[in-house]
């Protein structure tokens, strides 16, 4: 006897989602009939935009309810690291939580430096929940204008 069994895409889509939840490291989120039953928090890094200017690239990365003391810029054989942690605040007084989708705890974003980048004079800022570093490029690296006489 044959079983016909109805083709669920989405069945197919969330089985897909699982299998690479599994495949970067997180734990695959559940769903009953459509209903979540259990979401763990996603690991998260910062959002970084990388600019080049004429006289050093910058860096900037977005770190909401990180506070000063729990940023960490390095550089060590030519990365530049930006480490630190977001804590979630629970508060045990009577407040039950619905959903939590803001990922928190530990991140690290790290970057090769460009050729051109002079690593000792790295230094950064922190204003806002944003973080700006800057890499100045070396003297030698920046392009130089010759005048050009006409005879």
């Amino acid at each position: 006897m044959t079983t016909l069994t109805r083709w669920d895409p989405f069945k197919e889509l969330d089985e897909l989602q699982n299998r690479l939840s599994t495949l970067f490291g997180r734990a695959p989120v559940r769903k009953d009939g459509g209903r979540e039953e259990a979401m763990t928090l996603a690991e998260w890094a910062p959002l970084v935009d990388i600019i080049e200017e004429e006289k050093e690239y910058r860096i900037k990365a977005e770190l909401p309810e990180v506070s000063k003391p729990d940023v960490k810029v390095t550089v060590q054989d030519d990365v530049l690291t930006i480490a630190g942690e977001r804590t979630f605040e629970k508060e045990d007084t009577g407040r039950k939580y619905h959903r939590v989708e803001r990922a928190y705890g530990s991140f690290a974003r790290s970057f090769t430096l460009p050729e051109d980048a002079d690593a000792a004079r790295v230094n950064a800022e922190f204003k806002d929940g944003v973080l700006v570093v800057h890499l100045p490029k070396s003297e030698k690296a920046r392009p130089k204008s010759i005048e050009v006489k006409v005879a």
